[in-house]
Order: C-alpha cells, then sequence, then structure tokens
C-alpha cells in the first residue's frame, strides 16, 4: 500500500501562484508515475498533469499547459505542482494519485490517491 498527502492549497487571488506538494510513504518505490488531477464542486474529478517516474517526461491538460509545472524528488517521495496565472475556473479540490508504468490521463488508470487539498482562486 501507498500512502499520499497532499499539500500546499490555499485561497489565493486571480492571476496569483500556488505550489502543491504530495509526499508518498508506505510501500513507496521511484517507480510510480505520479498525476494530479482536480475536481471541482459539481463536477467530476479531471486530470491536470502527470510524470514518468524518473522525471523525465510530463503531460498536461490543455487548458493548464504554460501555467503548471509537475515536478518529482524521489530522494524525498515528494511530487509538486507548480500552478501560475491561476484563475477563478481553478477552484478545485487538488489530489495527487499514484500508479506502476507509465504516466495515465484518466481516473482509472491510478491505483492510489490522496485525499486531496482545497485551492481557492478569488476574482
Amino acid at each position: 500500500q501507498v500512502q499520499l498527502v497532499e499539500s500546499g492549497g490555499g485561497l489565493v487571488q486571480a492571476g496569483g501562484s500556488l505550489r502543491l506538494s504530495c509526499v508518498a510513504s508506505g510501500r513507496t518505490s521511484s517507480y510510480y508515475a505520479m498525476g494530479w488531477f482536480r475536481q471541482a464542486p459539481g463536477k467530476e474529478r479531471e486530470f491536470v498533469a502527470a510524470i514518468t517516474w524518473d522525471g523525465g517526461n510530463a503531460y498536461y491538460a490543455d487548458s493548464m499547459k504554460g501555467r503548471f509545472t509537475i515536478s518529482r524528488d524521489n530522494a524525498k517521495n515528494t511530487v509538486y505542482l507548480q500552478m501560475n496565472s491561476l484563475k477563478p475556473e481553478d477552484t478545485a479540490v487538488y489530489h495527487c494519485a499514484a500508479r506502476h508504468g507509465i504516466p495515465g490521463g484518466v481516473v482509472g488508470d491510478y491505483d492510489y490517491w490522496g485525499q486531496g487539498t482545497q485551492v481557492t482562486v478569488s476574482s
């Protein structure tokens, strides 16, 4: 089992930045692809970004390209999501997720999930 704990959420004005962190514990291994998803009230959970186990490749949803950056530090069992130029529509609970193998872009691809951290962007 792998446990994931997110942090770094909060309230920010439009145009601001936040950096989310996700720390993995338990049967951790560097050979996990990691992803970030988000879920706004009344909406389905949607893909934000994902990264390969070695950090060599990253993938983004189109609406996040150029604004969000995913990275990881395997020595710290931590994955990050740097979010810049935030918009009110980015308001959601952000979840990190882990899976063996290559990164996926849908919820069903991932085996382990964190509880999420709330991000609220005011206009």
